[in-house]
């Protein structure tokens, strides 16, 4: 690779003509004193609240669909809320990794093309995406239609086993619309195009919470209302987004579709497993820690009690999701304009925020620490359950808000693959045997579990934070950009 100061894609020329794109047509100047550092993070932190707000509230809205519907499961039954949260976090989890994973593909290549100014590649770019999604969701959808005989395979009890399978049934439908919704989602993402997804997302999150109680406890269906509220809910967001797609607000990012979009699939295949495996790795870690509790005794006070944490860790990790978003924009908008400054520089704003938000949310989580668990299941078993998990709840709430954000800047950069292999080191290979050691040789229980398993991620934050540290950040802007020519069909030279 060239040096930095030789590459062609840091010279003027290959700015993009269009300010708008990342907020500036240059890059930051270098910064030379405090006052300097405060003058860039004061300018830094409005455009990463300008795209983190509206998406911090998106995600925690979309989360929420299924978390709303695990609540009320908490009020039908000890075995539904068993049934429900094995579903959503396993099968339901499993499939959602995958999605999102490879949608992340399309994250990093319409960010740095966005960036780049070649808007007319991002509508193609999607219509890849949504090829490979719904093939994807297709073979996954066997893992629905078997997961009853596959949870008994892996023991779990016969009555979460065939409830939970009877679930699983019922959520085909929001599987395909995972497969639709994401690779709108970065479509829009990287053009900044937040605020519609929020206000898209907000009105079904009102529709889901009405609908829920009416179907789930008024009106008596149970798990069975709660699956056709929960399947309308993720339909609702993909065609209210499509609509506005096709509307003609996106401009020169969407022309509409076509016969392109099936062009070079294979490799579009080949980055899109590379960032499934990536964040795959990273969901199923929590998708693990509700299945070991199946295994203890007691298995369904333990399964609903950290099925609880994880609810609420869920809700929180949301606003860290929204800071992954966020500085994925800004760093592959930032990698495919040449501004390796800004990028590097929006990696440690978005740290600094991380910190701080997760760090509130845990003194939140502390001082109403006697009230919440009786809002997630009437059971006092469950709650005493749930108040014994408190401190390991909140001590989560801080380290698992800035590993998400870090992982977003890997997205941004396209470090997929690189952080695939951290992940299986840091996870499975020190975390979960860690846990498994902790939670059923030394009689911890579920704290053990979580403990080991807490452990891993805190090795894999403080290695994804090394890595920012030492990436040459003026080499990865030359990655992007050749990535860019690449992926759009040109040549190396041209």
């Amino acid at each position: 690779m060239d040096s930095a100061a030789d590459s062609p894609l840091l010279t003027s020329k290959h700015v993009p003509d269009n300010a708008h794109f990342t907020g500036d047509v240059h890059d930051i100047p270098p910064i030379r004193g405090f006052k300097d550092f405060l003058v860039q993070f004061g300018v830094e932190s409005k455009k990463l609240w300008y795209l983190s707000g509206p998406l911090i509230f998106t995600s925690v809205c979309q989360y929420s669909l299924g978390a709303i519907t695990q609540t009320f499961a908490g009020h039908v039954g000890t075995l539904d809320l068993a049934a429900f949260s094995i579903e959503n976090s396993v099968i339901a989890g499993f499939s959602l990794g995958i999605m999102v994973g490879m949608g992340s593909a399309l994250e990093t290549l319409c960010g740095q093309a966005y960036g780049a100014g070649q808007l007319d590649m991002l509508g193609i770019y999607m219509q890849r995406s949504w090829i490979i999604l719904f093939v994807t969701a297709l073979l996954m959808m066997f893992l629905y239609i078997f997961a009853t005989p596959m949870l008994l395979l892996i023991g779990q009890t016969e009555a979460i086993s065939h409830a939970a399978g009877k679930m699983a049934l019922w959520m085909i439908p929001q599987l395909f619309a995972y497969a639709a919704n994401y690779p709108i989602a970065k479509f829009l993402q990287a053009q900044s195009k937040i605020m519609v997804m929020s206000c898209i997302s907000g009105a079904a999150l009102v529709l889901h919470t009405f609908f829920s109680w009416l179907f789930m406890l008024k009106l008596g269906w149970g798990l069975w209302g709660g699956a056709v509220v929960l399947n309308f809910s993720w339909w609702f967001m993909v065609v209210a987004q499509m609509a506005y797609i096709l509307s003609g607000t996106c401009g020169q990012a969407w022309s509409g579709f076509s016969w392109a979009a099936f062009s070079n699939l294979w490799s579009f295949v080949k980055l899109s497993f590379a960032s499934a495996i990536m964040l795959c790795l990273e969901t199923w870690y929590f998708m693990a820690l509700i299945l070991f509790a199946g295994y203890l005794e007691n298995a369904e006070i333990s399964v609903d009690a950290l099925s609880i944490c994880t609810n609420i860790l869920g809700w929180a990790v949301m606003m860290a999701i929204g800071f992954n978003a966020a500085v994925s924009v800004r760093v592959s908008n930032e990698l495919g304009a040449a501004h390796p400054r800004s990028a590097k520089f929006s990696v440690l704003v978005v740290v600094v925020f991380s910190i701080i938000v997760g760090i509130l949310l845990a003194i939140l989580l502390v001082i109403f620490r006697h009230q919440y668990p009786a809002m997630f299941a009437d059971n006092l078993e469950v709650q005493q359950a749930v108040y014994a998990l408190t401190p390991l709840l909140a001590l989560c709430l801080i380290i698992n808000n800035i590993q998400p954000a870090l992982s977003g800047v890997a997205i941004g950069a396209g470090w997929q693959a690189a952080i695939a292999y951290i992940n299986i080191a840091c996870y499975y290979i020190f975390g979960v045997p860690l846990g498994l050691i902790l939670g059923f040789v030394v009689n911890w229980g579920v704290e053990g579990i979580w403990v080991g398993m807490l452990t891993g991620t805190v090795v894999q934050t403080v290695i994804l934070i090394w890595i920012c540290v030492r990436t040459n950040w003026e080499k990865e802007a030359s990655m992007a950009g050749e990535r860019i020519r690449t992926w759009s069909g040109q040549k190396g030279g041209e």
